[in-house]
């Protein structure tokens, strides 16, 4: 017996609301790790101006001086703050399935509501075929966002600025939140690029100079590191080399020395591989692995993933058009990705 097109959509949102319920936690963790921390601290926001404004303090326009006795002094005008400005983005993603496909399946559509009472069967055949078109759905917009997240925005008129842009490789050009980073020196995070590997050392002593930068202003030290499977295992010759890796064995309670990869950290915090790095280099034919040679300092506490509030993974039911019988199901947001602190945050390359 067959389904009505109110019983199929019925159906469909069903599955779609289980797997917005039952998020692939471990896919996140493990092979997305930037998108899995910045979806952990998200900060819903409203829509309002098409723009959101970080307070940007740029100096404290001191007026201190040294008198004595009835010397003249004077006094200055404050002019402390800059606004950052950040547009937000859009993303879609969907899928449609034509009714011959759900013949295929063993599933009957009909426009007769009289007659339309399904079968256990073809419940059953109905569940499996949405349950894989919305697992995919969700696992490519993961992997899809995760990519546009390191990425500088310009692979997309209409795409966000990440980290390519934020954290440059060239801090000390180029325009992002509105503000120039040529002529606003506290605009510019911090970046070491072409380091040499060849020398025990030189490595781990440039990310000692790079961490310390990262902390100068505010003490505002990286709170995660991601980097490609270069960087990853040059890092870790380094740190087998000078033995002098921190690894933090929770169940001791401190902090010790330990030969594996699974827990390689720098100055506490841990060194992750984010593969999607390496899948940036293999989509855009680059031979030389650029990104996987990078790594990102990151103060997470200064960098947000903002959705617009009630738009973030909404439900798409598009009707069927009129010439067409074809059923559509998608899924979009509304989301802003913000920085308020450049300099608490660096990107490194070797070479």
């Amino acid at each position: 017996m067959p389904f009505t097109t109110q019983q199929l959509e019925t159906g469909a949102n069903y599955q779609l609301d289980y797997f917005l319920k039952n998020e692939p936690i471990d896919q996140v963790n493990h092979a997305l790790p930037l998108y899995s921390a910045l979806m952990q601290r998200k900060k819903d926001t409203v829509g309002g101006n098409q723009y959101e404004v970080e307070q940007i303090r740029i100096g404290n326009s001191s007026s201190y001086q040294n008198y004595f006795g009835d010397e003249q002094v004077t006094y200055g005008k404050k002019d402390t703050v800059r606004q950052a400005k950040f547009p937000w983005a859009n993303f879609h993603d969907g899928f449609g399935v034509d009714e011959d496909t759900l013949a295929a399946n063993g599933i009957t559509l009909t426009d007769n509501n009289a007659d339309a009472v399904p079968s256990a069967d073809e419940k059953v055949r109905l569940t499996d075929l949405m349950k894989e078109n919305f697992e995919t759905l969700k696992l490519g917009i993961q992997n899809a966002f995760a990519r546009e997240l390191y990425q500088d925005g310009t692979q997309d008129a209409d795409a966000v600025a990440g980290l390519a842009a934020m954290i440059s490789l060239t801090p000390n050009t180029g325009t992002y939140g509105g503000i120039n980073a040529a002529t606003a020196a506290y605009w510019r995070n911090h970046a070491s690029t072409n380091i040499a590997t060849g020398t025990v050392g030189t490595l781990t002593k440039e990310m000692e100079a790079i961490w310390r930068a990262c902390g100068l202003r505010g003490g505002q030290y990286p709170t995660h590191i991601f980097c490609g499977s270069k960087f990853f295992d040059a890092y870790k010759a380094d740190a087998n080399a000078i033995n002098a890796r921190q690894i933090v064995v929770p169940q001791r309670g401190g902090i010790t020395q330990d030969a594996s990869t699974t827990g390689l950290y720098f100055n506490g915090v841990e060194v992750v591989w984010d593969p999607t790095l390496d899948l940036l280099d293999e989509e855009a034919g680059t031979s030389g692995g650029e990104r996987a040679k990078r790594a990102y300092f990151l103060n997470l506490n200064t960098i947000k993933l903002k959705p617009l509030k009630g738009h973030w993974m909404v439900r798409r039911k598009p009707p069927r058009v009129y010439d067409r019988y074809v059923h559509y199901w998608a899924m979009t947001s509304k989301y802003r990705f913000t920085c308020n602190k450049r300099n608490a945050n660096a990107v490194l390359s070797i070479a």
